[in-house]
């Protein structure tokens, strides 16, 4: 019997869509393993279609020509180790999230994943059917058991699998990122290797998806929950894990264990990740953005020199007679500093000639809202000029404090592809601005050091659309207001629960009906990376049409 046992890991990013591509990525995975003298080359969940594939699952065509590549795949990987990779697969009627064991040229074993996972990102429940409590598969003499993805977060699976001869686990996963969750999963699967006594490998997929981005950090546990290896979080690796038998069984050989960072550089990464991967994958090489001289464009500014490299940014100011010369200084500034093009398009004369145009129609109307939004969507106007002209994304830069409570502008300064800081609240937004210019690693594109003003964080955030207008005007001050949107969005509290931290009743009131109010902008507005378990897309759906207040 073996005592000496290979698995080699595929912790890879693969494309949406792109069976071919992705299979291309699996075969090389499968060389490197067959070279480093594996028996067993694994792939993460769903990897041959890409992971989360939502509704592009259920279309005949697609799965057909997923489950056709893996048969394919199969056959060119004959000679060598096995191969498992997650793919969708039908039997009759139903349609399943398998887990396909590929070896002598076929499929040789196919799991069926059991528990569908049907909250926050996640709709597996109206894609897929439920397969069954299977057993473990065999490669050589050994018999491996693995739970696909939410099947290791339930003990049945993995208890199933342990008392019909699984030695140990290979858990396939795709898995997004949000802040903590590392911590979160490894509690998962420590549970499961104290209920079975049996060592347990974790892979997952790593690479940015819309709004998701998959955060890989792979690992290994051994009896008792101790950790053996654990991969870096972010990068595509192929690793091999070796497991020893003894006279307890098998264990995993002590590995590598590299260092996870802090949480505010995995937010950071996650959401360079996902412009990066979004503009990849999506085919957009340049972006460009509205840059206002205020905190959130600065940042955003920022995270796309990281994500895409500075000569690939263009800064756009667009001032208005309400825009500080500060603002004109920080905007310039904050551009040189990250070393991205810089454009200056006064909106004065294009202003003029829609007011004059719709004068006769406002004639005896005060001015007002009306007209500061008019400023907005000129600015967005051009903008989408800009990136049409020139093939350049554009970005928009709402902070998750505005996108909650709608301060800001449909048509305006909402247009835009995409939003790196979508899920951050304002008061991160402060400390994010604080940490890139104090840090800077390997995978930033951008320049080192101070890239943003410091002028432009310490300044009372305005919309300058008005004379002298401050965002405390009409909002709580930032504070405040990221404290209430996360008792009401992120724990999806109550106005007793805003009075019970110490919040004037009224003024929940007030951020709850804002709330509710901006579902219709929410609805229309871009992607953006997801960094919190109640991110605005996928995580919260609610009606636009909503009468209900909480009346508490």
């Amino acid at each position: 019997m073996a005592d000496r046992f290979r698995i080699t890991l595929g912790q890879l990013n693969p494309i949406v869509g792109d069976i071919p591509g992705n299979a291309a990525k699996a075969k090389a995975a499968w060389e490197a393993g067959r070279a480093a003298g594996a028996d067993l080359v694994a792939l993460p969940e769903m990897f041959i279609t890409g992971y989360n594939a939502q509704d592009l699952v259920m279309k005949p065509a697609f799965h057909t020509a997923a489950m056709r590549a893996v048969e394919a795949l199969a056959e060119e990987c004959a000679d060598g180790p096995t191969l498992a990779i997650g793919c969708p697969w039908t039997e009759g009627a139903e349609l399943f999230n398998a887990y396909l064991i590929c070896r002598g040229g076929k499929i040789v074993s196919r799991l069926l994943k059991h528990n569908l996972p049907n909250e926050t990102v996640f709709d597996e429940v109206r894609i897929f059917d439920a397969g069954p409590l299977g057993g473990p598969y065999s490669v050589g003499n050994t018999r491996v058991g693995s739970p696909i993805c939410e099947d290791a977060w339930h003990p049945e699976v993995s208890e199933t699998l342990q008392e019909t001869g699984a030695e140990f686990l290979l858990v396939p996963n795709g898995s997004p990122y949000y802040r903590g969750k590392y911590e979160t999963r490894l509690n998962h699967m420590v549970a499961r290797v104290v209920e079975t006594g049996l060592p347990l490998i974790y892979l997952n997929m790593v690479g940015g998806q819309d709004d998701q981005v998959f955060d890989g950090g792979s690992f290994a546990l051994n009896p008792g929950g101790a950790l053996a290896v654990q991969l870096p979080v972010f990068d595509e690796i192929v690793a091999h894990v070796d497991l020893e038998r003894g006279a307890d069984g098998w264990r995993v050989v002590e590995g590598e264990k590299v260092h996870h960072p802090d949480e505010w550089a995995q937010d950071y990464r996650v959401m360079v990740t996902a412009l990066r991967d979004y503009c990849g994958k999506a085919g957009f090489k340049k972006v460009l953005l509205g840059m206002s001289g205020g905190v959130d464009s600065a940042l955003v500014a920022t995270i796309a020199a990281d994500a895409l490299g500075p000569q690939n940014v263009r800064c756009v100011m667009l001032p208005s007679e309400y825009t500080s010369p500060h603002s004109l200084e920080d905007a310039e500034a904050c551009a040189t500093a990250l070393g991205c093009h810089y454009d200056y398009v006064p909106i004065a004369e294009t202003r003029a000639a829609v007011a004059s145009t719709l004068a006769p129609l406002f004639e005896g109307l005060e001015e007002g809202l009306t007209e500061e939004n008019i400023q907005s969507r000129i600015r967005g106007l051009l903008l989408m000029a800009l990136s049409n002209k020139f093939g350049e994304m554009l970005l928009t830069t709402g902070n998750k404090s505005e996108v909650a409570v709608g301060y800001a502008t449909i048509y305006g300064d909402m247009a835009g592809g995409y939003n790196p800081i979508k899920d951050l609240y304002k008061t991160r937004v402060f400390e994010t601005c604080r940490w890139r210019n104090a840090n800077h690693r390997d995978w930033m594109m951008g320049q080192p050091g101070e890239v943003i003003p410091e002028r432009i964080i310490t300044k009372p955030p305005s919309a300058e659309l008005r004379e002298d207008q401050k965002d405390s005007d009409s909002l709580p001050d930032y504070p405040d207001l990221d404290a209430l949107l996360d008792i009401l969005v992120d724990q999806d509290g109550s106005i007793a629960d805003c009075v019970a931290a110490g919040f004037d009743a009224d003024v929940a009131r007030k951020v709850e009906r804002l709330i509710y109010l901006s579902e219709y902008k929410r609805f229309q507005s871009a992607p953006g990376a997801r960094l919190s378990r109640r991110a605005f897309w996928l995580d919260r759906r609610y009606p636009i049409v909503n009468r209900w207040r909480d009346p508490s």
